[in-house]
């Protein structure tokens, strides 16, 4: 499968029947195994990027995805992270 296919349907830009949905993770769980990263420190790692972030951005946390993707022998964190706006910086940039 093409890395762009394997973006495309993690970001639900083809059909998403329940039968395309159940296929699709359980794609991520075999990446996940695969990359030996388990399910709780993905976890972890997500709400670290969303800490970061919140400290300059409002996100739109309902739609915040991130995940693995496998190429061959790559693996690659994926994140799709709607920016609702930029906040304003503190003076003295703080």
């Amino acid at each position: 499968m093409a890395f762009n296919s394997l973006i495309d349907k993690l970001f639900g830009k083809n059909d998403k029947s329940p039968k395309t949905v159940a296929k699709d993770r359980l794609k991520l769980v075999l990446m996940h195994d695969r990359a030996d990263i388990p399910a709780p420190v993905m976890e972890l790692i997500r709400q670290d990027i969303i800490a970061v972030l919140r400290k300059h951005l409002e996100l739109d946390e309902d739609d915040i995805h991130i995940n693995l993707a496998r190429e061959d022998n790559d693996v690659a964190l994926v994140a799709n992270i709607p920016i609702r706006r930029v906040k304003a910086e503190a003076p003295g940039g703080g």
